[in-house]
C-alpha cells in the first residue's frame, strides 16, 4: 500500500487537495479537531506528507502538537502565512502553498491564479492538483515563496479592510473601478505591515503589481468576507505592537466606529 496523506483539519481548502490527491490514487487519512494526534501518529508512524488544514487562527496552537515523526512532512496551506509562523516552532524546510483556488461551501473550487509551492512535496502536490485543473507553479527560494506568501497576505487585507468602506456587495471589480486610490493606500498600509513582520524592504511595485493581478483574476469577488472585521483589528494590533503607522488604515476604522 502506498504512503498515506495525512490531512489535519478537513475544511474548504483541504478537501480540494484530498480529492486531487484521492484521484491521483493517493491513500488520505483525515485526522478531525475531535481525534488524538498521538495517537494517530504511532498508527501512522511514517505518512507520505502532512498537511496542516486548520483554519490561520489555530495554526499556532496545533503545529504545537504535531509529532516529531511528522515534523519533516508537514505541508501549509494557511493565508496570512509568513515563515516566521512556523519557524518559531523548529519547523525549517515544510512544505508551502499560497493558495489562489477558492472554495466555499455550495460552491466547487474556482483557481483564481497559479497557485505557488515550494518545498519537498510540490512536484507531487502540482502535479495531483493539475488532475483536477488547478495551475501550479513551482517555486526555487525561500525568496520567492515569501514574495508570494507576502502577496497573497497584501490581496486579502486590501479587499477584506477597504471592502468594509463600500456598499454591502461590493465586489473587486468595483472596488479597483471606484475606490482605486483608497485600496493603494490600504495595500500600501499592509506592505508597511509585512516589512515590519519580516524585518526586511519588500518589493512594493512588484506587490501592487499582483494586487492588480488578484483582483483582476475574479472581478466577481466580493471584498468584504466575515473576516474582516477581525482583520482589521488583527491589522491594527499587529501595527501597535510593530510601531507602524498604517494611517489610512486607521483613519478607515476611525470612520466605521
Amino acid at each position: 500500500m502506498k504512503r498515506p496523506v495525512v490531512i489535519i483539519g478537513i475544511g474548504e481548502v483541504a478537501g480540494v487537495l484530498a480529492r486531487a490527491f484521492l484521484r491521483d490514487g493517493l491513500p488520505v487519512v483525515p485526522v478531525t479537531r475531535h481525534m488524538d494526534i498521538i495517537a494517530e501518529a504511532k498508527e501512522i508512524s511514517d505518512p507520505l506528507m502532512v498537511v496542516l488544514g486548520v483554519g490561520e487562527k489555530d495554526f499556532s496552537s496545533v503545529l504545537k502538537t504535531i509529532p516529531d515523526g511528522w515534523r519533516d512532512s508537514l505541508v501549509f496551506i494557511q493565508n496570512e502565512l509568513l515563515p516566521q509562523d512556523w519557524e518559531v516552532h523548529g519547523i525549517e524546510n515544510p512544505t508551502v502553498l499560497s493558495v489562489w483556488f477558492e472554495k466555499k461551501k455550495s460552491m466547487d473550487y474556482k483557481p483564481l491564479l497559479p497557485t505557488p509551492i515550494l518545498g519537498t512535496h510540490a512536484d507531487l502536490i502540482a502535479e495531483s492538483l493539475d488532475g483536477i485543473d488547478i495551475p501550479c507553479t513551482i517555486l526555487e527560494s525561500r525568496e520567492e515563496m515569501l514574495v508570494n506568501l507576502v502577496q497573497k497576505n497584501v490581496f486579502i487585507l486590501t479587499t477584506n479592510i477597504a471592502g468594509l468602506a463600500l456598499d454591502e456587495g461590493a465586489t473587486t471589480a468595483t472596488l479597483w473601478a471606484e475606490s482605486r486610490q483608497l485600496a493603494l493606500d490600504v495595500a500600501n498600509d499592509a506592505i508597511d505591515l509585512q516589512e515590519a513582520l519580516t524585518g526586511q524592504s519588500l518589493p512594493r511595485e512588484l506587490l501592487i503589481e499582483g494586487l492588480v493581478q488578484g483582483l483582476g483574476a475574479d472581478p466577481h469577488h466580493k471584498c468584504k468576507g466575515r473576516s474582516a472585521p477581525a482583520r482589521l483589528a488583527r491589522a491594527i494590533a499587529i501595527a501597535d505592537k510593530e510601531g507602524v503607522k498604517i494611517k489610512s488604515i486607521r483613519d478607515l476604522a476611525k470612520r466605521l466606529n
